[in-house]
């Protein structure tokens, strides 16, 4: 089983006890995902601003590529090893880095304590060990939500917001490679796969 980076904020939750090896968070998550794959099905949801953040993902770069004065491409390559599997937005000599597209400036972090998210900083530390780079980046973007995301009833205030210095419209995070991390993420995911697999297993003799 390889696990998408995406999915380690869930699967690092920590227990209550020391005794148990994971949570039941991450338990009732592979749970999920064990029935997802035995039946054939995917209880994924898509909204509207998930949607803005796939379909408009070309656009946040070109902003930060506008800011920094740089020439950033999107990723296409899906790169995995033992454990994991997944496609960096943007990989560089040494780093990489995550584009993640607000949905309005109500949500948009402005400042980077307003960005502080533990599950984005698992995925990034999941790609550094993916693309065994030194450090990664989380960037928010604020971009102009399109009109057919949006409804009458919306408040296009805080959707149209090109008008704004493009320097106030992306807020950066910086993470540092940890070899700890990487031991520690690695011994949690070969014991979520046991559990998986034993789930699959019970599912299948039931």
């Amino acid at each position: 089983m390889k696990w998408h980076p995406s999915s380690l904020g869930k699967l690092m939750t920590e227990s209550r006890t020391k005794s148990e090896l994971l949570s039941q968070t991450t338990k009732s998550y592979i749970a999920n995902k064990a029935k997802e794959d035995f039946f054939g099905y995917n209880s994924f949801v898509s909204t509207k601003a998930m949607q803005k953040g796939t379909d408009f993902e070309h656009e946040s770069i070109e902003l930060v590529n506008q800011v920094r004065d740089t020439f950033y491409i999107k990723n296409e390559e899906t790169i995995e090893n033992d454990y994991l599997i997944g496609t960096p937005d943007i990989i560089l000599d040494n780093s990489i880095i995550d584009i993640k597209t607000s949905w309005s400036l109500e949500t948009f972090p402005a400042i980077s304590s307003e960005g502080i998210n533990k599950d984005y900083e698992w995925q990034l530390r999941g790609y550094m060990w993916l693309c065994d780079k030194e450090s990664a980046e989380l960037i928010y973007c604020m971009i102009d939500t399109d009109d057919f995301l949006l409804s009458d009833w919306d408040n296009k205030s805080i959707h149209k917001v090109s008008h704004i210095d493009p320097k106030k419209r992306i807020t950066v995070l910086e993470y540092t490679y940890s070899q700890e991390d990487e031991e520690k993420i690695a011994e949690r995911l070969y014991n979520c796969t046991n559990y998986y697999n034993e789930y699959l297993e019970q599912l299948k003799n039931k």
